[in-house]
Order: C-alpha cells, then structure tokens, then sequence
C-alpha cells in the first residue's frame, strides 16, 4: 500500500485556520463587531460552523485572534537599536505613523478599538496579548538608552511611551490630523526632550 501523496491535514487545518482570521477580521472591518456571527464568518471562510468552534469557543475569541495576526512575530520583536536613540526610535515611530495610515491595518484596528471601549474583558485580554507584550519591547529599548546616558535614568517609562504614542493615537482615533513621517519625528523629538538626561 502506497503512502505517497497522502494529505497532510496539518496543512489543511492551518489554511482553514487563516481563512476563518481573515474572513472574520473582513466581516468586522464591513459591518462591525455587532453584527459578526459565527455562521457569516464559517460561510465566508469557507467552512463549517463545527470547525470554527473546534478551535475557539466564541465570535469574541475568533476575532481578537484575527487582530493578533496583523502583529503575528511580536513575540521575537526588538526595537531597532544602533545606539543613537532619536534614530532609532524615529524609524518604529515612522512604521507605526504609515501602519495606521493604511487602510488594510486601520480598518480592523478601528473596529477593535471600538469594541474594546465597551468589553472590559476584551480590553483586558489585548492588553495582556498584545498591548502589554509590545510595550514591553519598546520599554527595552528605552533601558538600552538610559544606560548609554542618552535618556534619564529616573524616568517613568510607561509615561515616556504615553507622550510619544498618545498623542498619534489621539489624532488618529478623531482623524484630526495627517499622520505623516514628520509628524512621528516630532513625537521623537518632544519625548527626547523631556526626558532628556
């Protein structure tokens, strides 16, 4: 009995899998998180209800899934670091300005953002799988600079990374104004500033 050109259902299942992410992160981006059920995301993806709830126990659960995705390999993630903090940190501010400018990334974050406002829960587990983890990262970086003297040694990193990203976030959340490459180096430049050594 041959063996050869057997089908490798690992293979078939992880298809199945990034059809589903893709197909719920589509739906909330077009009618919002209210409105996804579970049987629009099997019929967009292609595939039946029993194989959705195989692998997560809800529609909440398939969609945080989809947006972890779009950030997938945040786990071996590092902060650019050539030893001069301004240039580093203004090439992840521009990546970050350009990844919300984008309509294929901002759309679904929009629809997150929206829920997370509302689901406690769902805000929790985004802080705890994504949010927290990245911030993290990023924190790293700022420890690398304080002790090459090149940021204060006392400073409050949560609130250094506050007044670099709030106000992008700000701007992008009431589209109050461009999110240009400019606007990311003058983040840089302020919060250098203020916590200068």
């Amino acid at each position: 009995m041959s063996n050869a050109k057997r089908p490798d259902p690992g293979r078939r299942n992880e298809r199945s899998r990034q059809a589903i992410l893709d197909a719920a992160r589509e739906l909330v981006t077009e009618v919002g998180y209210a409105k996804v059920t579970i049987e629009a995301i099997a019929a967009r993806a292609g595939v039946g209800k029993q194989t959705i709830y195989r692998w997560w126990p809800g529609k909440g659960a398939v969609i945080f899934d989809s947006f972890l995705t779009l950030s997938e390999g945040a786990e071996g993630l590092a902060l650019p670091d050539t030893g001069d903090i301004e240039a580093d940190l203004k090439v992840v501010m521009r990546a970050t300005v350009a990844e919300f400018a984008d309509p294929a990334f901002e759309a679904p974050i929009r629809a997150l953002n929206t829920e997370i406002i509302h689901d406690p829960k769902l805000a929790a587990q985004y802080r705890e799988k994504l949010a927290g983890p990245v911030d993290e990262v990023k924190k790293e970086r700022l420890r690398s600079a304080q002790r090459a003297g090149q940021f204060a040694v006392d400073a409050d990193l949560d609130l250094a990374l506050e007044l670099l990203y709030a106000p992008l976030y700000q701007r992008w959340l009431h589209r109050s104004g461009p999110l240009t490459p400019e606007y990311a180096d003058a983040l840089v430049e302020l919060t250098l500033k203020a916590f200068h050594p």
